[in-house]
């Protein structure tokens, strides 16, 4: 077998001892008659051996010339240190050892018989490049930085991992060119150091085997493990956040494994929360905590004794328990000593243990929980490894903890006063001036956030009657319970003859008519208070008589406890209200997607009784210069496709709401450009300016505008309403009218509508063509909404 077999490289890679043997020579003319003695021994026992100077390259002369070999190597290889240096020949970019310490080979034994030694971090891909450099440098003069620490990765006779590092002695190489070698200029280094990945550039310069490499290289090695581990932790805690990742504790226990030189041990982690003294499990795959035993939070004085309590919060030490067994033993005979930390590991299995605090200048932010199965193992003596690695823990723990902080702030930003991420750019360019102007020690102001000529985009799904729908199911409500309270003041009049239960029972009577007659807005809060104030004490009186006991406990199951009143109808109401606007915002949210991938835009959207909508678009918004007037048409028509959509998710979804409503849809055209501002004190961004001013005015009142000349409401279901004032919008709409007909999203019955005047606002004009639907998704068929109405009662 030869060396060079399945590799591809500039080097024809030759095993040579000529270097060593020229040293040797040297050595003949020293005054030293031992040293000239021994090196003449060796120079003549490899005279009859030409290839162990000229070099070889085949594998079995290894074998066949190991006495002579190791005779050479014997003052490098030097028999009274074997049993310490850990050291090896071999040669460069090989596997191959062909010879080593006593030391090398017992590492290797303990390993195991299955395992493969390989030099960890020798990046293979970059192979050749590495031997091209190191031509370079042999043969040119160039050095290029090439060097990267390299490691044996071996496990010890228990299976813990260690790190081997491997320094390499060159002293005894050269490189010689071929008449393949490419002869190479300033120009050719210059071109090599800006084309490191071309390897077709490389392998041009120097092509395969055109150099021959004579010699042998000493690897001298040295354990570094707790070094490496360092190293890993640091690693393992710098950049992304882990802890999605479900191996990332096992490979933790890993490397505390190899600090420790222990193999079964683990690593649980807690935070401190100083605020409500008590300690939390790390959210993450995989994460634990030995001292919570289960738990996601615990007091800290209840997690631990006094003496660790005082150790680890107040002082910030170390605490080691070095025999839990035994600890237990000596608990037993004093009863009245807790100790909860000792009996949470017992009960976990756990034999000794190290409680590492991880603090800054600022107190304790967590715990470190190192643990073992086994006792003695873990102890106050080697808890001090902890020492180096705990730095790099706590920098981990900040960073994270900053994470967390703003991952929550960014959190509320996006659920409670979130900032559209189409203008957030314009609000992180203000907050960078407001830093900055702190930091000059100017007057720091948030300026005003506006964005000019922007158009608007407007659109509702609106709950039709939803008014008259929950006052309906409010008078049901409030009619049971009355008709409930009445019937316990009949029994109760039967039972005691008091004319304050008639009384009682005539103002239910009094109540019950109002309901039916003319219920009122403030007739709900009357008839709860009644309940409240007067019922309530009145039925705790009778409830100490047994015959009513019964009848009173019927009623109160049939109370909702966050109300205290009868919500039956009006939970109804309310379930279906929530569900309809939460399917109709998730399916606009998702549609809006989609749309900002088109041009991006501003977009906001409100629950109420359904769902409304803002978009504004424009150059000020993009802050590029990209904006056309074709962007917002397409808006438009999205706007008009996904409405369609949205009614008809609405109507596959209405057989699932717990009562029965309709919708109407209506769309509001704005044909001017407009300004936006930013307001502070609301959070939210509003019209700027007196002209402006009237689109805010249409919005929130043309949903109730009649047609003119009747008392007909614009907003219809089964139909979308497309609300406008320019004859050029008409004419636009009409346009995506007739293609939306052609996808069967709209019926052909158009029809075009003068509204009445609202206060300031004239000339309003509305389109309306009525929606076409599908049963469900799949289906094909096209109903208008009355044949809807049909199919689905059918």
């Amino acid at each position: 077998m030869d060396l060079n077999d399945n590799i591809e490289s500039p080097l024809n890679l030759q095993v040579s001892f000529n270097k060593l043997l020229e040293q040797y020579e040297t050595l003949t003319k020293s005054g030293d008659e031992f040293i000239v003695a021994n090196a003449n021994r060796i120079l003549k026992s490899v005279d009859s051996y030409p290839e162990l100077r000229t070099g070889f390259s085949d594998m079995s002369v290894l074998k066949k010339r190991e006495k002579e070999i190791n005779l050479i190597l014997h003052d490098t290889f030097n028999p009274l240190l074997t049993q310490n240096e850990i050291k090896t020949a071999s040669v460069p970019l090989h596997n191959l050892n062909f010879n080593s310490s006593e030391r090398f080979k017992n590492i290797i034994k303990n390993a195991g018989e299955d395992f493969e030694l390989e030099i960890k971090n020798m990046p293979n891909d970059d192979m050749y490049i590495i031997a091209c450099t190191i031509i370079l440098n042999f043969c040119y003069g160039y050095v290029i930085n090439f060097k990267r620490p390299f490691y044996y990765q071996i496990p010890d006779k228990d299976g813990v991992m260690r790190y081997y590092k491997i320094l390499y002695n060159a002293d005894f190489c050269e490189i010689i060119s071929t008449e393949n070698a490419v002869k190479l200029a300033q120009e050719d280094y210059d071109e090599l150091l800006d084309n490191f990945n071309n390897i077709d550039l490389w392998k041009e310069k120097f092509p395969p085997n055109s150099y021959v490499f004579k010699g042998f290289v000493i690897s001298n090695i040295f354990d570094v493990t707790e070094d490496q581990s360092i190293s890993n932790i640091k690693s393992s805690l710098i950049g992304e956040d882990r802890r999605k990742d479900k191996s990332f504790v096992e490979k933790f226990h890993e490397i505390f494994r190899s600090l420790f030189g222990l193999k079964d041990i683990k690593v649980g982690f807690s935070i401190y929360n100083k605020a409500e003294n008590t300690f939390e499990l790390v959210y993450g795959a995989g994460m634990n905590s030995f001292l919570l035993n289960g738990n996601e939070s615990a007091s800290c004085s209840e997690s631990l004794c006094g003496k660790s309590y005082e150790r680890l919060i107040e002082e910030n030490k170390y605490f080691a328990i070095s025999d839990i067994d035994k600890k237990i033993e000596k608990l037993k005979q004093y009863p009245k000593v807790q100790a909860p930390q000792v009996k949470a590991l017992y009960e976990q299995g756990v034999k000794s243990v190290i409680f590492a605090p991880i603090a800054n200048e600022d107190g304790l932010l967590g715990i470190i929980e190192i643990v073992s199965d086994k006792p003695k193992v873990l102890n106050s003596v080697n808890a001090n490894k902890l020492i180096d690695v705990m730095p790099y823990i706590v920098s981990a723990v900040e960073r994270s903890k900053n994470e967390e902080e703003n991952l929550i702030e960014a959190i509320i930003q996006k659920e409670c006063t979130s900032i559209h991420p189409s203008v957030r750019w314009r609000f992180q360019k203000e907050a960078k001036n407001f830093i900055h102007a702190e930091f000059s020690g100017e007057q720091a102001v948030f300026k005003k956030i506006a964005f000019d000529d922007v158009y608007p985009l407007y659109g509702q799904i609106d709950i039709k009657g939803s008014s008259e729908a929950r006052n309906e199911a409010t008078k049901q409500d409030l009619t049971l319970q009355l008709h409930a309270v009445k019937s316990i003041f009949t029994s109760a009049s039967r039972i005691e003859a008091l004319p304050i239960y008639d009384q009682y029972i005539y103002q239910i009577n009094d109540y019950l008519d109002g309901i039916n007659n003319h219920f009122q807005v403030d007739s709900e809060q009357q008839i709860s208070e009644f309940f409240k104030q007067e019922i309530a004490p009145v039925f705790k009186h009778l409830y100490t008589l047994d015959a009513l006991k019964q009848e009173i406990n019927t009623y109160f199951e049939n109370i909702d406890d966050k109300v205290n009143v009868l919500y039956s109808h009006r939970k109804d109401y309310d379930e279906t209200v929530a569900l309809i606007n939460k399917e109709m915002a998730s399916l606009l949210d998702k549609k809006q997607v989609e749309a900002q991938a088109m041009y991006p835009h501003y977009f906001e959207r409100f629950k109420t009784d359904g769902v409304e909508h803002n978009m504004y678009i424009g150059e000020a918004i993009t802050k590029e210069d990209s904006f056309n007037p074709i962007y917002l048409f397409n808006l438009r028509l999205w706007q008009l496709q996904v409405m369609c959509e949205m009614e008809n998710s609405f109507y596959q979804m209405q057989s699932k709401f717990p009562i029965s409503l309709d919708v109407a849809s209506m769309i509001l055209v704005f044909n001017q450009p407009l300004s936006i501002s930013f307001r502070m004190d609301e959070k939210q961004f509003d019209v700027d300016g007196t002209y402006n001013a009237r689109y805010e005015i249409v919005k929130k009142r043309v949903d109730k505008a009649y047609i003119k000349g009747s008392k007909e409401r614009v907003t219809q279901k089964g139909k979308i309403s497309i609300v406008y004032s320019q004859k050029q919008d008409e004419i636009e709409y009409l346009r995506y009218i007739k293609f939306l007909q052609s996808k069967h999203y709209l019926d052909t019955d158009i029809e075009i509508v003068e509204l009445q005047d609202l206060q300031s606002v004239t000339g309003l004009k509305a389109i309306r063509v009525s929606v076409l639907y599908h049963k469900s998704e799949e289906d094909k068929s096209f109903y208008t909404y009355d044949d809807l109405m049909k199919e689905i009662k059918a």
